[in-house]
This record gives C-alpha cells, sequence and structure tokens, in this order.
C-alpha cells in the first residue's frame, strides 16, 4: 500500500469513468468484485461522472459505487475518492456550491465521509482562500478525510498551498494530473517540483492515454472503443510508434502485458502514489492489477524514458 496523507492506498487506482457509460450496473459490479478481491482498495469517480453519456443527469458512477459498498458491506475496506466542480447543476467551486455538492455526493455515494474530495477544475472566479476555508469546513465537519486537486493552474496552485500553510487549514494530499508514457511535459517541470516540494501525491488520470498504451491500437487494427479516435491519434505521431515499440519490447522481457507496463512506468515515476486506469469489461481488469507486482529495471525504465522524450 501507498500513503496519501493517512490514507492506505493500493498503488493502481480503479477508474469509475466507465460506470453507468460504458459499463453498466451489472458489469461494474463484477469489475469492482474483481479489483477488491485482487486487493484493490482505491476507487476513483466524480460528481460528473458521466453526465455527458445520453440519459444521464451526473452522478451515475457515484450511485453505483455507492450501491456496491452498500449491498457488498464492505465501506471501510476502500478509500473512495470524488470530485467538485463539474455536476451539470453544481458548477463551479463557491464555497455554498462546494458543500452542496459534497452533500449530494455523500447521499449518492451512501456514505458519511468522502476519503479524498478533489477540486476537479478550478474556478478562477473564485479566491483560492474562499476554496481552501471550504474545503476545510469539510474537512473539520468529519465530511471529507483528505483533499486533493486536478486542473489548476500553477500560481493558483501555489497560492492554494501557501494560504493553507500560513493559515493551518486543511491542505491538498494529493494532485491529479494529466500524466503517461506519451503526455508527459503535462506534469514533470514545475508542477511536478510543486508536488515534490509540498509533499503531494500524484494521482495519474489518462494513465493509458485513453487505451493507446493497451498495445491494441496498431496499423490496420480497427478498435471497438468510444475513445478510439482520440487513442488511434497517438499512432499517427512518430513519438507514439516509438514508443510502442519499446513497450512491446520490455513487455516481452517481463512476460506481462503492454498496459501493465506503461502502468508500471507511471507508478516508478517521483511522486506517482497510484496511476489510474479504468476496465469497461472483466477481461481487461488483470494486466491492471498486476502493475504494484510488476517491477521494471533500470535498464527497463530508461529505455521507455528515452523512446517517450
Amino acid at each position: 500500500m501507498n500513503k496519501i496523507g493517512d490514507l492506505d492506498v493500493f498503488p493502481l487506482c480503479l477508474g469509475g469513468n466507465v460506470f453507468g457509460w460504458t459499463a453498466g450496473r451489472e458489469r461494474s459490479f463484477e469489475i469492482l468484485d474483481g479489483y477488491a478481491a485482487a486487493g484493490g482498495n482505491f476507487i476513483d469517480t466524480s460528481d460528473s461522472y458521466m453526465a455527458s453519456a445520453p440519459g444521464n443527469g451526473g452522478g451515475e458512477s457515484e450511485e453505483i459505487i455507492g450501491e456496491w459498498t452498500r449491498t457488498r458491506g464492505n465501506r471501510d475496506d476502500v478509500v473512495i475518492a470524488t470530485k467538485v466542480g463539474r455536476h451539470p447543476e453544481r458548477r463551479g467551486l463557491a464555497p455554498a456550491n462546494i458543500r452542496a455538492a459534497a452533500e449530494d455526493s455523500l447521499r449518492r455515494l451512501r456514505t458519511d465521509r468522502i476519503d479524498l474530495y478533489y477540486t476537479h477544475f478550478d474556478d478562477p472566479s473564485v479566491p483560492v482562500e474562499d476554496i481552501m476555508t471550504a474545503l476545510d469546513d469539510l474537512v473539520t465537519a468529519g465530511k471529507v478525510r483528505q483533499i486533493g486537486v486536478s486542473n489548476i493552474e500553477l500560481d493558483r496552485l501555489e497560492a492554494s498551498l501557501e494560504f493553507s500553510e500560513r493559515e493551518g487549514t486543511a491542505r491538498y494530499a494529493a494532485i491529479q494530473p494529466h500524466y503517461n508514457l506519451v503526455s508527459r511535459g503535462t506534469y514533470e517541470g514545475p508542477r511536478r517540483d510543486i508536488a515534490e516540494r509540498h509533499g503531494l501525491a500524484a494521482v495519474p488520470y489518462y494513465g493509458l492515454a485513453s487505451g493507446f498504451l493497451t498495445g491494441k491500437y496498431r496499423p490496420g487494427a480497427r478498435v471497438d472503443s468510444v475513445r478510439a479516435g482520440r487513442a488511434g491519434g497517438y499512432l499517427e505521431t512518430e513519438r507514439g510508434r516509438r514508443v510502442l515499440a519499446a513497450l512491446d519490447i520490455v513487455a516481452e522481457e517481463q512476460g506481462a502485458a503492454v498496459a501493465t507496463v506503461a502502468l508500471a512506468w507511471l507508478a516508478a515515476q517521483p511522486t506517482v502514489a497510484a496511476p489510474i486506469a479504468s476496465a469497461r469489461t472483466l477481461d481487461q481488469l488483470p494486466p491492471l492489477i498486476e502493475v504494484p507486482r510488476t517491477t521494471l529495471t533500470g535498464d527497463q525504465l530508461e529505455r521507455l524514458t528515452e523512446a517517450s522524450a
């Protein structure tokens, strides 16, 4: 297990963005059961998942996770992370909205506390002092255990952390960046420097680059996925092809799936506590849960780092 504040988390976080979207209730339960049976305890969702799917209004993923923990009686065994700021009816980070959105998430999750509560996207119209104070109020009330931040500009991130340290309020324990083998510049550099300086644990999203880093996207291959357009675009770049070639070599050396190797590289990077990856079918789960048991050699890490430079 790895640490995020006082939370003990499995080194691979299961993404809940597919629940209520490409995975219905029954299949979502199967995936959650399989992940838990393998020792997994860290589930990521958002109050806005999956509002963009036809017929949805937002919060469907939270509802499925909440129903699963209730029927399995395992709420105390899992760490649930959710987010605020993007639900169609709860947009933004005004203090009143944060409070109301948290209550909505608690109800959908059928729980009395959120283990890790992220600001999903920053709201520049609200002073960071107001945002951090509202989050601190939730922590003080026992409704949130740890807080985290996802999409935010560097100056606002620094200001948020400085306010917490100066005023003694709850501070961000985690950062959720867009980060993977073919998207490194979004996190490496100043953002990671801030995380290292302030002790933030990174929980990267798009860990498999919308499925590209599973290795199933190849020249001439047709992939049945709603993300095929985005993922397939990486194949058109020289860098993407270099990364795939390096992943193939390392995967063969390890006797592991390409997806496992891609996530193991990510898990080995500085500050990373647990990459996020989702599975929309049960057979997509095994490569994910092998990540904590996969250790790449120094040469393998360097080969992948160089290929993705």
